[in-house]
């Protein structure tokens, strides 16, 4: 005789992640449900062009250490941003080329600072980690071995000029700390934030209580997530269980067209390079 098991006492299904949508729920509810749950979903508004020099910034830095030792120098950095250079976003051709240069002079500059010969742990590395209720990986920009400690380094290329501060309350480099310590098997406490566009490096420190700290909140707003996907499939209102939060970032997001009340908050619409830095003169 066969006895058939019933669902009492099965593990419950984790629920997996990146770093950034759990930042995405938290942002907007209603974004992260057109971004990870509305099939088809709402059509994205045009590309932007600060988020094409990030693209090719990154690619960039990636290639770079892929190079053979003697070719890793500020102008192959240079040659390798053009390679990866698209016109997506730019008002014109003549607006991509300017932002071309600035990005090629700012990886330049960038990479003039490293030792070609201290190899990364990880470059673009997916690393990963889990809970009792989540199954956490993402896409590490680098992983430096320093002395016996693993640190993870995030590029950042945008206006703002960040801090401190911002390392420390960044959910995402919390998670991808011990996402390392678990993939690569050694302890990783501390996080950067190297700034491109004005060579700053923001650090900080971790300790186990700060990072147990990040994780309770990355497993609370999972819980959220997870709790209003599963009454949307029972049939509940998506726009109630998924609001919106009207903020000025409004104006950035892919899909405001598709969000009366963002479109309210957004104001006038941003054209796809108002996100650059300011040239330089």
């Amino acid at each position: 005789m066969t006895t058939q098991l019933g669902l009492e006492g099965m593990p419950k299904r984790l629920f997996s992640c990146t770093p950034s949508r759990l930042t995405s729920w938290l942002d907007c509810p209603r974004r992260y449900r057109m971004t990870y749950l509305d099939r088809p979903p709402p059509p994205k508004g045009p590309p932007w062009a600060h988020n094409t020099v990030g693209s090719a910034v990154h690619l960039a830095l990636s290639r770079w250490w892929s190079e053979p030792l003697a070719k890793r120098t500020p102008a192959t950095a240079r040659a390798l941003v053009e390679r990866a250079w698209s016109t997506d976003g730019f008002a014109d051709e003549a607006q991509a080329l300017r932002y071309r240069g600035h990005a090629a002079d700012m990886v330049a500059r960038y990479v003039a600072t490293l030792d070609p010969c201290e190899e990364p742990i990880g470059i673009e590395r997916t690393v990963a980690t889990r809970t009792e209720v989540l199954a956490i990986s993402g896409r590490v920009d680098r992983v430096d071995r320093r002395g016996e400690e693993l640190v993870v380094v995030d590029y950042k290329t945008g206006r703002a000029v960040l801090t401190a501060d911002d390392a420390r309350g960044s959910l995402a480099l919390a998670l991808y700390a011990l996402a390392c310590a678990r993939t690569l098997r050694r302890s990783c406490m501390t996080v950067e934030l190297h700034h491109l566009p004005t060579g700053r490096v923001a650090r900080f420190d971790h300790t186990e209580e700060s990072l147990a700290r990040h994780l309770s909140r990355a497993e609370a707003i999972g819980a959220e997530a997870v709790a209003a996907a599963e009454a949307l499939r029972a049939g509940g209102d998506p726009d109630e269980l998924f609001p919106a939060r009207p903020s000025r970032v409004c104006s950035w997001c892919d899909f405001v067209r598709a969000c009366p009340v963002g479109l309210a908050a957004a104001g006038a619409p941003k054209k796809p390079w108002d996100g650059l830095a300011a040239e330089e003169s």
